[in-house]
């Protein structure tokens, strides 16, 4: 009797990362992507009956999160029993089949000052062991507490965490797809340049995820945290400015402001810079430069329509 192969378990399919990780599938596995219409993360029920298959061999990579950082502020309870229990939920189906989990989490677990405190600004990327702090927002903690109640229930989960992580299609919801938009709709824009952190293109970032769920890499990073985003730090206006010169806009449309001008319900971190340092001591790929990632996004060709 033959044994079965080994499958992978995308959750979150119907996200911007979990969409990228179907298009960029390496594995000579199976593959099943299970959106939220699949699967209920938050619900222990639901998880057990979706992964009712689940053996040693197979990988879950979990990209299911509440990601509306603001509105998480006023919901705060759905966001917990997301990002919290979810997270959770699935370690304990993972762990009782052996099976390997791998969890995208957030550069927003730490912290650090929001763009509008006064006072001395942290410079250096943040590495995987530092203490995260309390989180000033309610994503952010309900992030961290996903990722040690997953730890908690399954000890040789992965956490990879990231930061501002985007598509850029013309139609995309992201900032770089909205700086697109906005370079098309107005003669000037204003964006904010207090807030420093490392853009990462979704696609690179599946990549990346790929192959640290390649059979190769069972054993890399068990029971760790490691951050993976595109290299260099920028600010958002940063960010901008290059989406307009990839567009063969002017630049200097965009234009410099301060966080405190466009107040938002949930702080924003001065500095959320994450170290690919633990990355790369794992045997894993660097993620490009920013940039050049950029240039990758805007310039990719738009997916045909049937």
């Amino acid at each position: 009797m033959c044994a079965m192969s080994p499958t992978t378990y995308i959750v979150g399919a119907g996200g911007q990362l979990g969409t990228a990780l179907q298009a960029r599938s390496s594995t000579s596995s199976a593959v099943r992507a299970l959106s939220s219409a699949d699967l209920d993360i938050t619900d222990a029920a639901s998880v057990a009956a979706a992964l009712a298959g689940l053996g040693s061999d197979d990988v879950v990579l979990n990209c299911a999160a509440y990601t509306n950082v603001d509105a998480a502020e006023s919901d705060a309870a759905r966001a917990a029993a997301v990002n919290r229990d979810g997270p959770e939920n699935l370690a304990r189906a993972t762990a009782k089949a052996r099976a390997r989990l791998i969890h995208v989490s957030t550069d927003y677990v730490f912290a650090g000052a929001a763009a509008t405190d006064d006072g001395p600004r942290r410079t250096a990327p943040y590495e995987p062991d530092e203490v995260t702090g309390e989180p000033e927002t309610v994503y952010g903690a309900t992030k961290l507490a996903g990722e040690r109640a997953l730890l908690a229930a399954d000890p040789r989960a992965t956490v990879v965490r990231t930061a501002w992580v985007y598509t850029g299609g013309p139609d995309s919801p992201d900032f770089v797809g909205t700086m697109r938009r906005l370079e098309a709709a107005r003669d000037t824009i204003s964006v904010v340049d207090d807030q420093t952190g490392s853009p990462t293109y979704a696609v690179d970032l599946a990549v990346g995820l790929w192959e640290l769920a390649d059979p190769a890499h069972r054993d890399t990073a068990t029971g760790a945290v490691v951050h993976a985003t595109n290299e260099g730090n920028v600010t958002w206006y940063e960010v901008a400015r290059g989406v307009f010169e990839e567009v063969g806009a002017d630049p200097a449309r965009v234009q410099p402001c301060t966080t405190a001008e466009f107040p938002r319900p949930a702080p924003r971190p001065a500095y959320s810079v994450l170290s690919g340092a633990s990355w790369a001591a794992a045997g894993l790929t660097p993620l490009r430069d920013w940039r050049v990632a950029l240039h990758a996004a805007v310039t990719a060709p738009e997916p045909a329509h049937g």
